[in-house]
């Protein structure tokens, strides 16, 4: 147990949302496939707000923490629950047991940490009611508008949410003004040529080829298109091309993300994605179909909820747990979905042990330490109350 986290939450509770923890862990689900991780969600969420949990969304739960005064405005704090198509590789006790399934973005902590704070809620209630939201399918980036369209959030102006980060240590948080979280949309570019024999290219016209210019005419939209400074994110994370090493196929296809901050980056980099394509691609002879879906926007966090998440973190942990992002984060974040409809703010909360590497989300080694689910726990539910007493006294 670290001392700095050690008071965060009782004894009794601190084992409890370990032990589901520990579940939601070895039992990962993927996006929108969360069947038993609700169930196991509901159940424990159930212990906090019995008889006012419910599913929505297909497979999120939502649960309402009563607060003392029935006409105060309504906020919330939201955890995600999928997992991701990754196979593990921490070696730990808890290790998934669903083979290629892992909780490599820490969505198990996110989960544990929501219901953490409905617990914590409960024992000393907001000025207003409290909605804990566990959202299903965060990284498809479908699962914020599927609460949202349930109309499970109607009355809600303010929601809180956090991320699990092990580039800090245990004890740290980032609350901060301004971005924190890109927008991310997704490419899809096929490239449509000839195909040939291996051994006559000239018969060709060589989608492959052209394929491998493309990639290299894309990471030069960020340094060439874009100010210095400016942040800016093209990746191209698959290629698929060609059945035998002897024939030169008529189709390749890339796909891959963009990511911004600002909505003018934003529009550049779809803008210059589509011409880069299309123009290499006549280049070579070929041709070029883009097509980009429109993602998450990116998460800017304003001045007065960011106050009263720093507020909650210096009376909890002290100023100096207070740290900035050493870089701006372009991971993307479907919360953004519900600022674009409330008030509130996003905080990022170190999860790295004593001893241990910053290890990168969606890697087979990522395992935040049990710790960053006390300090989710107390930081969010601190920061409901602090919002909600505010927002009363309007």
């Amino acid at each position: 147990m670290n001392p700095a986290t050690e008071t965060l939450v009782p004894p009794k509770l601190r084992d409890e949302l370990f032990a589901l923890r520990h579940e939601l862990h070895r039992h990962p689900e993927l996006a929108s496939e969360e069947q038993e991780t609700a169930e196991r969600l509901e159940a424990a969420l159930e212990r906090a707000a019995p008889g006012t949990v419910r599913r929505i969304a297909g497979t999120g739960v939502v649960g309402r923490i009563k607060g003392r005064n029935a006409n105060a405005p309504v906020v919330a704090v939201r955890g995600d629950i999928d997992a991701l198509p990754v196979q593990e590789a921490t070696g730990w006790e808890f290790q998934s047991v669903n083979a290629g399934v892992m909780h490599a973005c820490g969505h198990d902590v996110h989960a544990s940490w929501a219901v953490g704070a409905a617990h914590l809620l409960a024992a000393e209630p907001a000025e207003g009611d409290v909605v804990i939201v566990l959202q299903p399918a965060e990284e498809t980036g479908r699962g914020a508008p599927a609460v949202l369209e349930s109309g499970a959030l109607d009355d809600v102006v303010m929601i809180f949410g956090a991320h699990v980060d092990m580039q800090f240590a245990l004890g740290e948080v980032v609350a901060e003004e301004g971005p924190v979280a890109g927008s991310t949309d997704q490419f899809e570019i096929e490239i449509v040529g000839r195909g040939a024999h291996a051994a006559r290219p000239h018969e060709a016209e060589d989608p492959i080829v052209a394929a491998a210019a493309i990639i290299g005419a894309l990471q030069r939209i960020v340094s060439r298109r874009l100010a210095p400074g400016e942040p800016g994110v093209v990746t191209v994370g698959i290629i698929r091309a060609g059945t035998a090493s002897n024939v030169i196929p008529e189709r390749a296809l890339l796909t891959g993300t963009l990511r911004a901050v600002q909505t003018s980056t934003r529009r550049v980099l779809r803008d210059q994605l589509r011409a880069t394509a299309t123009a290499t691609a006549e280049a070579h002879g070929v041709r070029a179909e883009v097509t980009i879906s429109h993602g998450p926007p990116p998460i800017i966090n304003v001045p007065e909820p960011i106050s009263w998440a720093r507020a909650a973190v210096g009376h909890l942990l002290g100023d100096g747990s207070l740290v900035r992002l050493p870089a701006p984060n372009l991971g993307g974040e479907d919360f953004a979905y519900y600022l674009e409809k409330m008030g509130g703010c996003f905080l990022r909360i170190g999860a790295r042990g004593p001893d241990r590497d910053p290890i990168p989300a969606h890697s087979a080694h990522f395992l935040p330490h049990d710790d960053a689910v006390l300090v989710g726990a107390a930081v969010l539910a601190e920061t409901a109350r602090r919002a909600s007493a505010a927002l009363a006294r309007r």
